[in-house]
């Protein structure tokens, strides 16, 4: 067996702690800043807030850990199949002796952080439903109150202001001033929006600022504003930059307006127009009532100077005349209709008199009927000796008993 005796040996004998720890300051030494690339894998963050990762190639894999106080100015949210560029330094973790990156920054490879971060969190939103059509309020046709969250020196409220007063300046406007970009911005409008829903007093909420680059606008693409503006019981309008500017918010909104300016001409237009359709309205319908009132005056006068009402006794007269025609009329027509119908019946009586079995009975026939049936006797085969049989003449009737019958042949 093949042996080594070590303390006879100048060489010194590391521990585990003691190698690992050289290694560790000769890779911290070799590479103290350090630019990588590669695709995320394995990515979880526990709640510390540190974010754990590999990077891989298709030969190698590095492990990564990027620390909380590092990982919070970041937009985008890190997940596996990610591809980016890492800057960092190489460094042990002595518990397990594993050689990994420690990250100070991190960006996308390919498409920029800020464009990444907004197409993560559009997609995240939208799967949850807070885009869904149903979930939008409609803006009302009146506000009597309108809110509105920006900046208080920015051009924009200038816009909003003017264009609502030249409009309809009977409308109330209330500003919540709010930071529109930079550090914080995003929480004061979230804030803000909650406070005019605290109030409860505001009809239609107006949400935006100017143009600007991606990042000033950044304030209208964060997480919480979004979910300010979902939650909003009142509806709500964003009218964030320019025309071809789209935020976050414009998807969230119960409207998205294209610039500020729009969102006042939104809020009001409809009102103008109402509000001039109900002048034409109240012209036509003077007019009609002046028209109208003109023919009632002329049918007055004509009425004034009639025959009826300059001589009402005599058309008085007139009627009285024609009721004694009328009921003269009705006097000779009901008579003829009396003789006629008299006429009528005596020829009616004279027919049934012919017909009527008394008038046979007077010529000197008779009927007989069996007793005590009373039943018509037509045959003498319907009689026996003994059977009572009443003989009805023309006056009065006889009682009888049958002695015998006698058949005809």
């Amino acid at each position: 067996m093949l042996t080594y005796d070590y303390k006879s040996q100048s060489q010194h004998v590391f521990t585990v702690s003691e190698l690992t720890s050289k290694i560790k300051d000769l890779l911290e030494e070799s590479f103290p800043s350090v630019w990588i690339e590669g695709e995320v894998s394995n990515c979880r963050m526990p709640s510390s807030g540190h974010i754990y990762f590999t990077l891989k190639d298709e030969q190698s894999q590095l492990n990564a850990v990027f620390f909380r106080g590092a990982n919070q100015k970041i937009k985008f949210r890190i997940e596996d199949g990610l591809k980016v560029l890492a800057l960092g330094n190489i460094s042990v973790y002595q518990r397990r002796g594993d050689y990994q990156l420690i990250v100070g920054l991190l960006q996308p490879r390919g498409i920029g952080e800020l464009q990444l971060a907004f197409q993560q969190l559009k997609k995240k939103l939208q799967q949850e439903g807070l885009f869904a059509s149903e979930h939008k309020k409609a803006i009302p046709s009146f506000p009597r109150r309108i809110g509105i969250v920006t900046s208080p020196t920015g051009a924009a409220v200038r816009d909003i202001i003017n264009v609502i007063n030249r409009r309809f300046h009977q409308v109330e406007i209330l500003i919540n001033p709010v930071k529109v970009q930079g550090e914080g911005a995003g929480k004061e409008i979230a804030k803000a929006i909650d406070e005019f829903n605290e109030t409860g007093d505001m009809d239609v909420l107006i949400v935006g600022r100017g143009g600007g680059s991606m990042e000033d606008l950044w304030a209208f693409n964060e997480e919480i504003v979004a979910r300010a503006i979902y939650n909003s019981k009142i509806p709500v309008i964003s009218a964030v930059g320019h025309e071809i500017d789209f935020v976050i918010s414009d998807f969230v909104a119960d409207l998205r307006a294209p610039t500020p300016s729009a969102a006042a001409e939104l809020v009001v237009g409809e009102m103008e127009q109402i509000t001039q359709k109900i002048r034409d309205f109240q012209t036509r319908i003077y007019a009609a009532l002046t028209n109208n009132l003109s023919l009632k005056k002329e049918r007055f006068s004509s009425l004034l100077s009639s025959y009826v009402l300059r001589y009402p006794e005599e058309r008085l007269f007139q009627y009285k005349q024609e009721i004694d025609d009328f009921s003269e009329r009705i006097e000779r027509t009901c008579s003829h209709i009396l003789e006629l119908l008299t006429e009528r019946l005596v020829n009616l009586s004279g027919k049934l008199n012919m017909l009527s079995p008394l008038a046979t009975l007077s010529r000197g026939y008779s009927y007989t009927l069996k007793l005590p049936q009373r039943t018509l006797i037509t045959n003498a085969r319907r009689v026996r000796p003994h059977d009572k049989v009443e003989v009805k003449l023309a006056k009065g009737a006889v009682i009888c008993e049958v002695e015998k019958t006698v058949l005809k042949s």
